[in-house]
């Protein structure tokens, strides 16, 4: 009997070529562009927080468990790869400087497997509870144990370890900066990947419903519990990274304000989508290295920042993309300029009034001191004068007001064209 052989075609996904070459090429040619000693710096920071933030999002948004200790992995992944770093100085060790962010690595899958196992056995608010415990537990013992931790000084190393590979010795920071970037674009790949698998798309759906994928016979600690590991170890290699960048590893590094930090900046960028977070990981950086050296209160604005994403765009910055990308692909995105331009314009001027009074604040309690005067954004302000507050207050008041009555006529408008996209799909599929 004959057989008849069959083949099949399927196409390549041009567009996810087409992104993953321009994220590539954005890696290699963004020291060229921005080439100052202050930019490679914050773009190999860039790279170290997008790995991390990537790897909590396995968590958050993949996994639904909200975590207030993810820093304890990336924290140790980086002692174990300084000391490490240090072994290769004093020649114990012959590995190359280049593997040293996969010591960290294996040091976060490590402690993820060690400890992960416990802190699985719950979901919900217990996760979140027991997390917090072990965080505040390793940040502790930090200070207790000076011989591994080095107390409050830390422990520090040479990065220029080691015999140079074709002339590469990590002395210069562009070096580290394309080291970092391959680190960064491999481990963004394989998180992608993560997300294809079979494992990836079970996590999903222990998140979503963990009662249903119990009753068709799935261990769902077990998944939580591999999902925990995963992220372990790319958060070992953000430390590992991180190691080699700074050269010096401190017990801020297994702190709750760090691990603080990479849940703010993935929700702000997006927990429900992947390049969310890779939003949030630029933005992690610029808040802590720019804005912290713009004002003393550069922790109150990212608190009312984060406040005001929670009110109005609670999926973040990158829904809100999606969200207009799907609108413009309607053609429908022309129809609301207008209230964007009054939205965008309001919001800006209730940003700058509260800035104002914020600084005036500041001002009184810190720097009083120093004078009567503030400037701010190159306007002086006297901070005991009434008139001066009176015009803070009036225009941060009545701005406010323009951008709720902005707001609420958009969402009317908005509402009306999401009805009529949904209609226009259901239409689509009848035909």
């Amino acid at each position: 009997m004959a057989t008849t052989t069959h083949y099949e075609f399927k196409p390549w996904n041009v567009g996810r070529w087409i992104i993953w070459s321009l994220f590539a090429l954005l890696l290699l040619v963004a020291p060229k562009v921005f080439g100052s000693n202050l930019a490679v710096t914050m773009l190999s920071q860039m790279g170290i927080a997008i790995v991390a933030c990537l790897s909590y999002n396995i968590l958050l948004g993949q996994g639904g468990m909200l975590s207030f200790g993810h820093a304890v992995y990336s924290g140790l992944g980086s002692y174990m790869a300084i000391h490490a770093l240090n072994m290769v100085s004093n020649g114990e060790l012959p590995v190359p400087v280049s593997l040293i962010p996969l010591v960290g690595g294996v040091a976060g899958l490590f402690f993820a497997m060690l400890l992960g196992y416990v802190t699985t056995k719950k979901a919900g608010t217990p996760f979140a509870m027991i997390t917090l415990g072990l965080a505040e537990l390793v940040f502790a013992m930090s200070l207790m144990f000076s011989e591994f931790f080095g107390g409050e000084a830390g422990v520090s190393a040479d990065r220029m370890a080691g015999e140079p590979f074709m002339g590469i010795t990590y002395g210069p920071a562009i070096q580290v900066y394309y080291l970092i970037a391959v680190y960064t674009f491999v481990s963004v790949a394989l998180m992608y990947a993560f997300t294809r698998t079979p494992l990836g798309r079970m996590l999903n759906a222990v998140r979503d419903n963990p009662e249903r994928v119990e009753f068709i016979g799935y261990n769902t600690q077990m998944v939580r519990y591999l999902a925990f590991m995963i992220a372990g170890f790319f958060a070992g290699i953000a430390g590992g990274l991180g190691a080699i960048n700074f050269e010096i590893v401190t017990a801020e590094v297994v702190g709750t304000v760090r691990s603080g930090g990479y849940l703010l900046f993935t929700f702000l960028g997006g927990a429900t989508f992947f390049f969310g977070p890779i939003i949030g990981g630029v933005l992690m950086v610029f808040a802590a290295v720019l804005l912290s050296e713009l004002t003393k209160a550069w922790l109150l604005y990212l608190g009312l920042i984060f406040l005001f994403m929670v009110m109005y765009a609670p999926g973040g910055i990158a829904s809100l993309i999606m969200m207009n990308l799907r609108v413009a692909a309607f053609g429908r995105l022309r129809e609301i300029w207008v209230s964007y331009l009054a939205l965008g314009v309001s919001a800006l001027l209730v940003l700058l009034g509260a800035g104002a009074a914020i600084e005036m604040i500041y001002h009184l309690q810190l720097d009083a001191a120093m004078g009567d005067v503030v400037t701010y954004l190159g306007a002086p302000m006297n901070v005991r004068s009434a008139s001066s507050w009176f015009g803070v207050v009036f225009v941060t008041l009545t701005c406010l007001g323009v951008f709720e009555l902005a707001r609420r006529q958009f969402m009317v408008q908005w509402s009306d064209i999401q009805a009529d996209i949904e209609k226009e799909i259901k239409r689509r599929e009848t035909q």
